[in-house]
């Protein structure tokens, strides 16, 4: 897969850090990218990305009501 490489200007308030969390995490949260490449884009491990995410109340593992019901009888 090719990168895609974005420049952007940012105002003095916002971090070029802060900038790749706020993406990654906003990425991750509507499904255009896994956990995995979220994480890299963040510059963070998958651990401490998947913290983040729980900090801001963003479920890591995303489930249906009826996908849930299947998982736990399982």
């Amino acid at each position: 897969m090719v990168a895609n490489e974005v420049k952007i200007v940012l105002p003095p308030s916002i971090s070029e850090e802060e900038a790749k969390i706020l993406l990654a995490i906003k990425l991750y949260e509507v499904g255009k990218v896994s956990l995995g490449q979220a994480a890299k884009i963040s510059g963070y491990s998958n651990r401490s990305f998947m913290e983040m995410l729980g900090r801001d109340r963003i479920p890591v593992f995303a489930y249906a009501a009826e996908e849930l019901v299947l998982e736990v009888e399982l």
